[in-house]
């Protein structure tokens, strides 16, 4: 795949004033998942950005600045952060960003054709899971970690489509740190189709044939000097574990630097 295009304006999407989501209904809360107490509770809900065959919703403020700001300094210190390894055109490149696979010890998942073997949970990131199954009713097993020191780093094309996820997989997408521009184009044409500034404290869930129909990427941002924290809740399905057919376009990398994390 080729890389994104950054000419252009961006796109955002339209149609009606998006609505609520509150997830499927109440759930038993647990012991670890209080982030939402003082949070007011219209301005945490999910709401549906409109977008042809997609089920996307998202929560600008799904955590205080104050709770963001105490997650992005946990979640710094606690990942083991790592230069991850990725196969592309025949030859391995160091992706352009830092990472960790994270869950449920059975939870191994295949990424750009490598395996990964996830790390335990750390107290930040069980709680943060624990938050999402009792705030939205969304509960899942595993999360992808990302660390984006500034804005040379970034995530090519793709779509999280490994068997291993499911046909319809249900992903919440948390950001942290520097806002950063999230896209998304048309999988059989290419055609730009949403574009979203992803703030500090922010839940993006993507689900039904989101991934089907869609790829989405995070492009270098001259510019952007602070780092940022992804996270991207997944479920791991037994069944199709151990398989992959995931495509990334990783041709994005930043210029050579010095240190790992600022």
């Amino acid at each position: 795949m080729r890389a994104s295009d950054e000419s252009g304006d961006e796109l955002r999407g339209g149609g009606a004033e998006p609505e609520p989501y509150a997830g499927d209904g109440p759930t038993e809360r647990s012991a670890d998942a209080g982030l939402h107490r003082g949070s007011d509770a219209s301005a945490t809900a999910l709401r549906r950005i409109d977008l042809e065959g997609a089920d996307l919703r998202y929560a600008e403020h799904a955590y205080t600045p104050a709770q963001a700001d105490a997650l992005l300094a946990a979640l710094h210190a606690e990942i083991p952060w790592q230069r991850h390894r990725l196969k592309l055109f025949g030859r391995e490149v160091d992706a352009p960003r830092l990472s960790c696979w994270i869950g449920d010890a059975d939870a191994v998942y295949t990424y750009s054709r490598a395996r990964f073997t996830p790390q335990p949970w750390t107290p930040a990131l069980a709680a943060i899971r624990d938050d999402l199954a009792a705030r939205y009713d969304l509960r899942f097993n595993s999360v992808l970690a990302n660390l984006y020191r500034d804005g040379r780093d970034a995530m090519g094309w793709h779509s999280d489509d490994e068997p291993e996820l499911g046909p319809e997989p249900v992903i919440a997408s948390l950001s942290f740190g520097a806002v950063r521009t999230f896209r998304l184009r048309a999988r059989t044409t290419r055609a730009a189709a949403l574009s979203l500034q992803l703030g500090h404290g922010s839940v993006l869930v993507m689900a039904g044939a989101t991934q089907r129909l869609y790829q989405h990427a995070l492009p270098r941002r001259a510019g952007v000097a602070g780092a940022r924290i992804n996270l991207t809740f997944r479920r791991v399905r037994g069944d199709f574990r151990d398989v992959a057919r995931h495509r990334v376009d990783d041709s994005q990398r930043p210029s050579r630097r010095s240190g790992v994390v600022p």
